[in-house]
């Protein structure tokens, strides 16, 4: 893509309905389709100027803040290189460290953090229903800062995933749809199947599947749901996947079977996650400290993955999908990363090495729009015309390298 097409989509931005300014990405489904829309629009605008050797760099000085509450690989990168995209350092918040381990107050810390913050990157999904309260206690505490003059300007929090979403993670994975079908439009009418997966581990976050189930709903496609009996996800978005779902002209189903969903699936998405239940029996052993308890916990929960190792994703399965794709003539397989991978990772995990390794590329590709959707978040929540900003940006046409 030129300057002529990268104008072109910063035209197509303006025309966009948001007030995204001033406020935080938390849910996906929280947004409005121009929102959503936007964001997909902002991070190709990134993505083009990088390419064609255009600073997007909005920022001269400032700090965004990344609070990583699990462990991380992809999000945590992806999170520092969206942010020095836009001309922000990061700055980690070590809670080890910091004053949180003497007690300090969310309030305190979210004030302490944020004099010259121009974003805050937060990963909370430990804890089911704690992850996303914590971080609206920080845009609390944020607006109350702003609001006595404490503060001179709000940051915008980024989800970088909680208990309930993970918005950067399903908003790269469909852009790479985007690209690889020619556009979100394309997508009305196909199937996904999102389905459990077997895996070796226990305590995996319900986020994944719920945001990928929470966007797919919004896109007209056919979302087919599928877990072993007990593997629940949250009932609340469920309901709200079902009722979008039907608002986009899509449809939303949810079986215990995987065979069923993988039947003519243009897109498959298998992937391992902790029962509802077990998640919400983890918090309370969790808050005490309680070792003895969260291995008799793991222990039980493992024992009942291994009766559902037939969940996984192998070339039989993958015969089951539609024939149509050119590129395959199977089914797209998806996966956020890291796939637990059979006799590679494990000795039988979420999908089989040669349905993996034949589908790599795209995976990786899948995983390479994170940082572009992750600093379109950013970007929206700063500027109330972010297209004007994006267009001076472009017309300032500093390069990004600087050529000899």
């Amino acid at each position: 893509m030129d300057k002529n097409g990268i104008q072109k989509l910063i035209a197509d931005l303006a025309t966009k309905k948001i007030e995204m300014a001033g406020k935080d990405f938390f849910l996906t489904w929280e947004k409005t389709r121009d929102e959503i829309d936007a964001t997909f629009l902002v991070a190709e605008i990134l993505q083009a100027m990088r390419t064609n050797n255009i600073s997007p760099r909005i920022w001269d000085s400032g700090i965004a803040v990344s609070n990583f509450r699990d462990n991380s690989t992809r999000t945590r990168f992806s999170f520092a290189s969206a942010c020095d995209l836009l001309g922000l350092y990061v700055q980690d918040l070590d809670e080890g460290k910091s004053q949180l381990a003497h007690g300090e107050t969310v309030r305190e810390t979210a004030t302490m953090i944020s004099f010259l913050t121009e974003a805050i990157g937060i990963r909370d999904d430990i804890y089911l229903g704690e992850g996303d309260k914590y971080q609206r206690e920080i845009a609390k505490a944020l607006d109350e800062g702003v609001a006595s003059g404490v503060l001179p300007s709000r940051p915008t929090i980024v989800n970088l995933q909680s208990d309930i979403d993970h918005p950067t993670q399903s908003m790269a994975d469909f852009l790479h749809l985007s690209h690889y079908y020619g556009g979100l439009d394309k997508l009305k009418g196909k199937k996904i199947a999102v389905t459990w997966a077997y895996s070796p581990s226990y305590g995996k976050p319900l986020s994944v599947p719920q945001g990928v189930i929470g966007l797919a709903s919004r896109f007209g496609m056919e979302v087919s749901l599928a877990y072993p009996e007990g593997y629940d996800l949250l009932p609340e978005v469920i309901e709200t996947s079902r009722r979008q779902a039907g608002q986009s002209g899509g449809s939303f189903s949810v079986s215990h079977s995987m065979d069923e969903a993988f039947k003519d699936a243009d897109i498959v998405y298998p992937k391992s996650w902790a029962p509802y239940d077990v998640m919400l029996k983890r918090v309370p052993l969790l808050h005490k400290g309680d070792q003895a308890g969260l291995k008799d916990l793991e222990k039980s929960c493992l024992a009942n993955n291994a009766k559902h190792k037939a969940w996984e994703c192998t070339e039989e399965k993958m015969k089951l999908t539609k024939k149509s794709d050119p590129k395959y003539g199977q089914g797209l397989y998806m996966h956020c990363l890291p796939a637990d991978i059979t006799d590679v990772s494990c000795d039988a995990g979420e999908v089989a090495a040669s349905v993996f390794d034949r589908y790599r590329d795209d995976t990786y590709l899948e995983a390479s729009y994170k940082p572009y959707i992750i600093a379109a978040m950013i970007l929206l929540g700063k500027f109330k015309n972010p297209a004007t900003v994006l267009k001076a940006a472009l017309m300032r046409n500093a390069p990004r390298i600087l050529e000899g």
